[in-house]
């Protein structure tokens, strides 16, 4: 038992020890070429007068934070959801949230104009809600629990759904406001400032909050519901306090940087090939490995077309469509 122990805990060591060099590479490229030497400066004597020095803590530094921050919080939204539907295909983007999420930053846009992403967060944590509880409901359909497969049908055509208003709407208004999404709905992480920090880290700090206070829990939940009752679990409590995580994490992560598709859907799987089903394991290891492919998916998208820049979100299904379809055929449909 200690043994595995320390094995779990060195691996969570070596994924957050991971994140600096990416974090460092991060900071270091970009569509300017920027010498190492220049960046370093930037990082330790500051000059506000120096434009190098101004892309380096204006524009990349805030960049990195939020492509960490929002990769977590995604990761451990895609761990919640299929630890508590028992889906190993859920996550945000397959089960409707960044859809629903898209349509209400659609709504904020039109009735706001191009406001603080402090202003539109709203819209965008209703809209995921909504889409969340629609979903849920589908795949119920008056049994007991949830169906897997019906789950994962009712999130792809509500999302096709979501994702055909929205179209209709952007069409109907505004050339400006359909820039303003335009930027937002590809994922990326390209002129996000210091004022989306804030929102993703409270956003991030409550979800893991509420995923370390259930953990024990959850462990439970996945033996099935008469089990866990027996165990003691307030069933309906986990229910309603795990979708509150969810929507706050993958809410805020998505208004941020848009929706990134297969982030949350990946990371959940390797963290429990490598650490075990253990969600006092799972949900830290989720984390990182989702902060780790978001900020890698950002970087890559920075140098394939240089010095053009493809959004993380557009790298990320790039990458992510291999694997889903992976799942897919290894028949991953069943419970979890």
């Amino acid at each position: 038992m200690r043994r595995a122990g320390a094995l779990k805990l060195s691996i969570v060591l070596a994924a957050l020890l991971s994140l600096l060099p990416l974090a460092l590479l991060s900071v270091a490229v970009g569509s300017r070429t920027i010498a190492p030497a220049e960046t370093w400066a930037a990082l330790t004597a500051y000059d506000p007068t120096n434009d190098a020095h101004l892309v380096i803590r204006e524009l990349r530094i805030p960049r990195t934070m939020i492509g960490i921050l929002a990769g977590a919080a995604l990761g451990l939204a895609g761990c919640l959801m299929q630890s508590l539907t028992r889906n190993t295909l859920a996550e945000p983007g397959t089960l409707g949230v960044n859809a629903g999420a898209a349509a209400g930053v659609v709504i904020g846009l039109l009735i706001l104009g191009d406001a603080s992403i402090t202003i539109y967060v709203w819209f965008a944590f209703c809209g995921a809600g909504l889409a969340a509880f629609a979903v849920h409901r589908l795949g119920r359909a008056g049994e007991r629990g949830v169906n897997p497969v019906r789950l994962v049908l009712a999130g792809a055509g509500l999302s096709v759904l979501l994702g055909s208003l929205t179209s209709m709407v952007l069409v109907s208004f505004p050339e400006t406001v359909y820039e303003s999404f335009r930027s937002w709905a590809t994922g990326s992480l390209q002129g996000r400032g210091w004022d989306v920090v804030p929102v993703a880290a409270a956003c991030l700090l409550c979800g893991a909050l509420i995923a370390v206070f259930l953990a024990g829990s959850l462990n439970a939940v996945a033996l099935g519901s008469d089990m866990s009752a027996a165990l003691g679990v307030h069933v309906s409590r986990t229910w309603s306090l795990t979708n509150l995580a969810v929507l706050v994490l993958a809410g805020g992560a998505t208004a941020a940087v848009g929706p990134i598709a297969f982030v949350g859907l990946a990371a959940p799987h390797v963290a429990r090939a490598l650490v075990g089903v253990d969600h006092r394991w799972t949900l830290p290891t989720s984390a990182l490995f989702a902060a780790i492919a978001l900020l890698a998916a950002d970087i890559l998208g920075r140098v394939v077309d240089h010095p053009n820049e493809i959004g993380a979100g557009v790298m990320t299904a790039f990458l992510g469509a291999p694997f889903f379809v992976f799942l897919v055929r290894r028949g991953k449909l069943r419970d979890l």
